[in-house]
């Protein structure tokens, strides 16, 4: 018998189980986040992601470039459409950054990107911004089709240590202004948040000050309550945060694994009864593991994978 009684274990969805259809939608043509050790441990993407699924792979600091574009090819070469980080603080000049868009496009057939400053105190060379990433022309040259930069529904204490919003802002109209002038498609990619009305409110924000951009808003897959709080605190997730530490004060809910059922389903809702809402989609963190969170999607009305032919 259980120590924690009031711990059941959950069980499977029953087959033909009716999932919410404002939730199936809003699910549509969802991304998800890998790094290339996170990568390895997959054996095959085609048995849990539907085949075209947008994979970000996340560039931390001190990962080769080589080991980014062998995972970037890949997860290309099984049907997936790769978008690799660009983080400003770790690419030392313009003909390095020329040279790992060369690689990813001539070695991976990759044709997206997500630029960001990255999570580096101080810059590795002459780049600190992702401003300063599409301002080189570079992606521009080689033909991206598509730029996804960040988004900050919380603000971020890095860009505005004083707690406004004003730089964060200020960067956001400037890349709207690009996006008018680029030929390639762009979004906005945010960090991942737990509460829906305030990022429902920062997306509601965005549109009346004429920037259109469509928003791909971050959503922490199922993981362990202690795993996203690290997490969370790690990334300077802000005021949503209390939404877990609320959580972890129920004893009963403490050891339960976290699922977004909640965030989505106020998403979705709003979603579906606002046809002009600027959240077009749902980009993943799997905190919890690739397999755990393409499961969720799956069990919550998201495409299922159609494994592939063994050879």
């Amino acid at each position: 018998m259980s120590v924690f009684p009031f711990l059941k274990k959950k069980e499977a969805p029953a087959a033909g189980t009716p999932v919410n259809p404002e939730v199936e939608a809003f699910l549509k043509g969802y991304s998800i986040e890998v790094m290339p050790r996170t990568a390895e441990k997959v054996e095959d993407f085609r048995e849990l992601l539907p085949n075209g699924t947008r994979v970000y792979i996340a560039h931390i600091e001190g990962t080769p470039i080589e080991e980014m574009v062998a995972t970037a090819k890949r997860i290309k070469s099984e049907g997936f459409d790769v978008m690799p980080h660009f983080p400003a603080r770790i690419i030392k000049d313009q003909a390095t950054l020329a040279d790992w868009i060369a690689r990813y496009q001539g070695e991976a057939g990759v044709e997206q990107a997500l630029l960001l400053a990255g999570g580096v105190a101080k810059p590795h060379g002459d780049f600190h911004c992702s401003m300063q990433l599409l301002e080189s022309g570079e992606f521009g040259k080689a033909g991206f089709k598509r730029l996804h930069v960040a988004g900050h529904p919380e603000g971020n204490k890095d860009i505005d240590p004083d707690g406004s919003d004003k730089n964060v802002m200020d960067a956001l109209r400037w890349k709207q202004t690009f996006n008018e002038t680029s030929d390639a498609e762009m979004a906005l990619a945010t960090q991942f948040c737990f509460e829906a009305k305030p990022v429902i409110a920062w997306a509601d924000r965005l549109r009346a000050e004429g920037i259109d951009l469509p928003i791909h808003i971050g959503v922490a897959g199922p993981a362990k309550l202690q795993t996203l709080i690290k997490f969370a605190i790690a990334c300077g997730v802000g005021p949503s945060l209390k939404v877990l530490q609320k959580r972890a004060m129920d004893v009963s809910k403490l050891l339960l694994p976290y699922e977004p059922n909640e965030f989505i389903g106020e998403l979705a809702a709003h979603a579906a009864k606002t046809p002009d809402f600027n959240i077009t989609k749902v980009h993943f963190f799997p905190l919890g593991g690739i397999k755990t969170n393409a499961n969720w999607a799956i069990e919550n009305g998201g495409a299922s994978a159609v494994p592939a032919a063994k050879a």
